[in-house]
């Protein structure tokens, strides 16, 4: 089992930035990726970015590129998400989420999941 705890959620003003951190703990060598998703309120789950281990590779939704940047600390075996330009369309709940697949990009890909931390940018 893997267990992952998100953090540094929170309220921002548009323009404004925030960085998520996703810690993960217990039996982690067979992960391949981590991954961010985002939820709204009435919406399905969506994509954000993947980073896969190795060499790191990164895919990126395209409603995010060149403004969010995923990096890993294998050592604290911690991702981060950092967020600028922040839009009130990034508004939701941000999950973080371990594959055994790399470069994974759907959400049934995903094994494992945190319990999400809300995301709220203000016009």
């Amino acid at each position: 089992q893997v267990q992952l705890v998100e953090s540094g959620g929170g309220l921002v003003q548009a323009g404004g930035s925030l960085r998520l951190s996703c810690a993960a703990s217990g039996r982690t060598f067979g992960i391949s990726a981590m991954g961010w998703f985002r939820q709204a309120p009435g919406t399905e789950r969506e994509f954000v970015v993947v980073i896969s281990s190795g060499d790191d590779s990164t895919y990126y939704a395209d409603s995010v590129k060149g403004r969010f940047t995923i990096s890993r600390d294998d050592a604290k075996n911690t991702v981060y998400l950092q967020m600028n330009s922040l839009k009130p369309e990034d508004t939701a709940v941000y999950y973080c989420a371990a594959s055994p697949r790399l470069g994974a990009t759907r959400s049934y890909e995903y094994r494992y999941w945190g319990q999400g931390t809300q995301v709220t940018v203000s016009s």
